[in-house]
């Protein structure tokens, strides 16, 4: 369990102060964790041994072991595919239904990591019609992305991809408006200009939905809903069988949630494609 899932857990049974920390923690993750104990007592306006008794409550065995976790996942977060392959295990047995059962695994994980009630007010957030839906990935991870944007628009209206090209960005930053949706997807590693669009997105009053990984995007920071997602499968790659799966999960109850608009949107879409073929078709005889 990670250092924010802990604070997570623990929060019903913290005081005041033990609020006020977590808080400060938990605003710039991981990093305000690897500070000196005084500079943190200082941020949070806590003693030092309010911090003492809050790593404790975590489950924890004092402050140094609280960097530990937090330097560790850090490490977690930056792994390469050649950092993974050195501690990774051979699949035993046939290797395509071992794989298969690592993902189902991982599947089963992220409908326990992601609340029904998260789930539904993100959904709520997609399908609002006031509010316009950008979304954007990482290097592989901008697939997810692609998928979310692709189904959004046979639902509504106002649902953009942004460009792989960060040169484009500006222009999509200059169409956000407050209350509109900015649905980021960064697993590790991490890409250093996604943090910075959400950061500038927030700013705007844009709504920051971040899908991340267990060790968690730095992008978190400037997220208002962040949506973890299991991916590790103990091979030489993750897998985003459970990210898809997520997503194909949002996009479904989005579409079954605007079934009216939606299916009058699909309609329409379906008639100009066939006319555009059509056409096509008779230019092809026409030559």
């Amino acid at each position: 369990m990670n250092i924010r899932r802990r604070i997570e857990k623990a929060a019903t049974g913290f005081t005041p102060s033990e609020r006020k920390l977590a808080s400060v923690l938990l605003s710039d993750y991981p990093y305000a964790g690897l500070i000196k104990m005084h500079e943190l007592a200082d941020q949070a306006e806590v003693s030092q041994p309010s911090i003492s008794r809050f790593v404790i409550k975590i489950g924890l065995s004092g402050f140094p072991e609280l960097q530990k976790h937090l330097m560790s996942e850090l490490r977690e977060g930056n792994r390469s595919p050649v950092d993974i392959h050195a501690t990774s295990e051979q699949i035993k047995g046939g290797y395509l239904n071992g794989f298969l059962a690592l993902a189902a695994e991982q599947m089963a994980s992220a409908g326990q990591a992601v609340t029904e009630s998260q789930f539904e007010q993100i959904c709520g957030l997609l399908a609002n019609p006031k509010r316009a839906i950008y979304a954007v990935g990482g290097r592989i991870s901008d697939t997810i992305a692609q998928h979310l944007s692709f189904h959004l628009r046979q639902s509504r209206e106002r649902a953009y991809h942004l460009p792989r090209d960060s040169e484009d960005w500006p222009e999509y930053l200059l169409r956000m408006k407050p209350g509109d949706v900015f649905f980021l997807v960064d697993f590790r590693r991490y890409q250093k200009n996604l943090w910075q669009l959400a950061k500038q997105a927030q700013a705007q009053k844009v709504q920051v939905v971040l899908m991340t990984d267990n060790w968690l995007s730095p992008a978190t920071r400037y997220a208002s809903e962040v949506l973890v997602v299991p991916i590790e499968t103990g091979t030489i790659w993750d897998s985003y069988a459970p990210a898809l799966a997520l997503t194909e999960a949002l996009v479904t109850r989005v579409a079954e949630k605007t079934w009216g608009q939606t299916r009058k949107r699909i309609e329409a879409w379906d008639a100009m494609r066939d006319e555009f073929m059509e056409r096509k078709h008779e230019q092809i005889i026409d030559r």
